[in-house]
């Protein structure tokens, strides 16, 4: 009885994620190879391991690899980065820029922008080439509700923790936003982006937590103190995310994070801290946020009364 032919394996690197055939080739592999019944079609110079979902990252690395010049951008290189999206505006599409000069990336699952960058804008994340998040905000001023660019801005600028985060600056500063802007005077949303820079403040940790901070704005209180301390002369003191320490209020947004064990703990022993030092202490959460903070923010305008 004859045996059945065996497809030669594919290199570990192939043999699990989605490859080019520039990349094939770079490791040996005959094109017959790409024939194979193992693999499927991925579009244009392009092949799938068959039978397996491919998720967004591995989907823009081999798109951006299997288009010269082209880089990660707008809706995508923000979904891949810290920075996140509105759940309305995440999805599949993979979107790839080009310098102007060059064609429009057209292909399928693509969305193709032609646009003027400047040396420093582009940088790498996990082997893709990708908008580096300051110029990511700026791309998506054209199509990010006001109130979402000023949060995004905030992530961008905020302060992070180097033992969850691994960094010690953050991805922006101010300053370098404003030139940001002045470099790209004719690109759409940047009067929008104008804006947002001068609302945006260091110290939000989330988007719920700017969206708690404008709410607030918007509802005539003064502006808050971010990471108001109870000590404010001690580093190591319990820190709110929010409030007034004139009227001794203190605001704590409570995301996903804070269900784990240890979060909880830590949570107990500074909302025991502000009770026990006579502060006014509101618990956030995504109830409130869905409700546009209405309860909450009443609430403070009452024990700010009482304080004065």
């Amino acid at each position: 009885m004859m045996s059945m032919a065996r497809s030669t394996p594919l290199p570990d690197s192939l043999h699990q994620s989605p490859f080019t055939v520039y990349e094939s080739r770079a490791l040996g592999v005959p094109a017959k190879r790409l024939r194979s019944k193992d693999l499927a079609d991925g579009g244009r110079l392009i092949y799938l391991p068959k039978g397996r979902e491919i998720d967004l990252r591995e989907r823009a690395r081999v798109l951006a690899a299997a288009t010269p010049g082209a880089w990660v951008s707008h809706q995508t290189a923000a979904e891949l980065t810290p920075l996140g999206l509105p759940p309305w505006m995440e999805g599949d599409i993979v979107h790839l820029s080009k310098p102007h000069e060059l064609p429009r990336v057209r292909r399928a699952g693509v969305v193709g922008h032609r646009v003027r960058m400047i040396p420093g804008e582009i940088g790498e994340c996990g082997g893709i080439p990708i908008s580096l998040p300051p110029r990511t905000w700026l791309d998506l001023a054209a199509v990010l509700p006001l109130r979402y660019l000023i949060a995004m801005g905030d992530q961008l600028i905020r302060v992070p923790r180097v033992e969850l985060e691994g960094r010690t600056t953050p991805y922006a500063y101010k300053e370098g936003l404003r030139l940001l802007i002045r470099q790209h005077p004719n690109m759409k949303g940047v009067e929008k982006a104008r804006l947002a820079l001068g609302e945006m403040r260091v110290g939000a940790d989330s988007y719920p937590e700017t969206f708690l901070r404008l709410a607030m704005l918007n509802a005539g209180l003064p502006e808050p103190e971010l990471q108001v301390r109870l000590d404010p002369y001690d580093h190591w003191s319990p820190a709110a995310d929010l409030g007034y320490r004139h009227f001794r209020i203190a605001l704590q947004y409570d995301g996903v994070h804070h269900l784990s064990r240890k979060q909880q703990s830590r949570d107990f022993r500074r909302d025991e801290a502000f009770i026990s030092a006579g502060w006014s202490y509101f618990k956030v959460n995504g109830d409130d946020l869905n409700d546009g903070f209405q309860d909450v923010i009443e609430r403070v305008k009452r024990a700010k009364r009482r304080s004065v």
